[in-house]
Parts: structure tokens; C-alpha cells; sequence
């Protein structure tokens, strides 16, 4: 991975108002922590960030920090995750972990497919995605921004596994190498879809039948009574009850 130049300057203003105060003049608050070294809180343009995001495949970053007038001016980092606005998506904190050239990392990259399966260009399948992110790890420099799958020899009920991608070099993929990554399945008919559908409602109207029956069923403590009061009220007709039973009258 090619790392890029960010500038950042050492932030003074407190958390709360200081950061509201930040992003109203066009700056996001950041912290930058790893290595041997404490963590220091920093504010960036958001300009520069999302113009960096938008170049990049991902949000994976590798950045060359220059720390305008630091004792540590110079620093290579990596994006540790970055806070978006809910609502419009807009920059709101930068977490950077700063890394050493000659240390191996650990980071999640995306999946992404290249050409177009076998076994949906001539079988009739459909190419199904199952996992979106990798884990890997590398020097920095060689950490890959995205990992690509070829498929286009996938044929039919056919699965790409974790032991099946070969890594970049000096890149190690990590995690169980039997998880699949992508498969090409025979799309669902639409007897099946409605089966699956209507198995989902059963199952959840055969929970809700359990559910009143063990809270109505004879013997049972109705919903909200206390574990004593079960074989009290279990045993209300009582033998020697003279309300419960009356005794016969005799013919004149």
C-alpha cells in the first residue's frame, strides 16, 4: 500500500465544544496512538481527509503524518476507522495507529470480484458473495487495499474458499481457510422462496403458540404470579371444600 501525505496539527480545544467549534471551521478532530508512544489528540482538514477517501478504494489509509511544529513532526500511520455524520455521510473523527515500516499489521480489507462466473454465463446461476472482508496481515508497504477474486472459471455449485485465494506477495490471509468467499448457486424458484417464506412464519407462529400455552396451561402459574402461589392455586378445590361440593338432596 502507497502511502499518502496528510498534514495535521497538534489539537489544544477540549472534546465536547472544541470539536463542534473544529468541524464548523472546516477542521475534524483526530488522535493518532501506537507505537511507544502516548496518544495525542490532532485536527486535520476535512478537506484533505475526504479528498484522500474519495481517490481511495477503501478507507484504508496509510498516511504520512507531518505534525506541523511537533516534536514529532513526521509519523507513517494507518487509518484505524473513520466516523461518518449518520445522516450525510461527513467526516466526524479520525482514528490514525501508527505503524513502523518494518513491523508487520494486521488490517480487514473488502473482497471484490473480477470477470464474470462460468457457471452464471453458461449454467444459469447466480454468483453469490458470502464474505466481503479479509483479514490480513503485512509490512505496511505491502498491505493490499482490497483483495480480488477472479471467478470466471466458477462453474455451477462450485465455491471459492479462503485456501483457494492466493495472496499478494508478502501478504498472509488469515482465518479459517474453509469459510467460503464466493460460490455460484441455481437461483431459488419461486416455490422454493415462498416455502422459505412461509417455514420463517411458522417457525414464528409455533414459538408464539409455546409461548401462551406454557402461560395457560392447567397446573401453570398464569403470567406474572410468583413461584409460590402455582400449587396454591393448583389445589383450590380442596377435599373437605363444603363450596365446592354440595351434597346431594334426597328424593321426598
Amino acid at each position: 500500500m502507497k502511502s499518502v501525505p496528510l498534514n495535521a496539527v497538534a489539537r489544544k480545544l477540549g472534546r465536547r465544544a472544541g470539536a463542534k467549534k473544529l468541524r464548523s471551521s472546516g477542521r475534524i478532530p483526530a488522535v493518532i496512538y501506537g507505537g511507544k508512544n502516548e496518544s495525542q489528540s490532532l485536527e486535520i482538514s476535512a478537506k484533505e481527509i475526504g479528498d484522500l477517501i474519495h481517490h481511495s478504494v477503501s478507507e484504508n489509509l496509510l498516511v504520512d503524518l507531518a505534525v506541523k511544529e511537533d516534536a514529532r513532526p513526521k509519523r507513517l500511520a494507518l487509518v484505524q476507522e473513520i466516523q461518518h455524520h449518520p445522516l450525510n455521510g461527513k467526516v466526524l473523527h479520525v482514528d490514525f495507529h501508527e505503524v513502523s515500516e518494518t513491523e508487520k499489521v494486521t488490517i480487514m480489507v473488502p473482497v471484490e470480484t473480477a470477470g464474470e462466473a462460468s457457471g452464471v454465463k453458461n449454467g444459469g446461476g447466480v454468483l453469490e458473495h458470502v464474505l466481503f472482508k479479509l483479514k490480513v496481515r503485512a509490512l505496511p508497504k505491502d498491505l493490499p487495499e482490497q483483495v480480488i477474486i477472479d471467478v470466471t472459471i466458477l462453474e455451477l455449485n462450485k465455491t471459492i474458499h479462503i485456501a483457494d485465494i492466493v495472496a499478494p506477495e508478502g501478504v498472509e490471509i488469515l482465518g479459517d481457510k474453509n469459510i467460503p468467499v464466493v460460490s455460484v448457486a441455481m437461483p431459488r424458484t419461486e416455490a422454493e422462496e415462498t416455502a422459505a417464506t412461509e417455514a420463517g412464519a411458522a417457525g414464528a407462529a409455533e414459538v408464539e403458540m409455546i409461548k401462551e400455552k406454557k402461560e395457560g396451561e392447567e397446573g401453570a402459574a398464569p403470567a406474572g404470579a410468583k413461584a409460590g402461589e402455582k400449587g396454591a392455586k393448583a389445589a383450590a378445590p380442596a377435599a373437605g371444600d363444603k363450596k365446592a361440593e354440595k351434597p346431594a338432596e334426597k328424593k321426598k
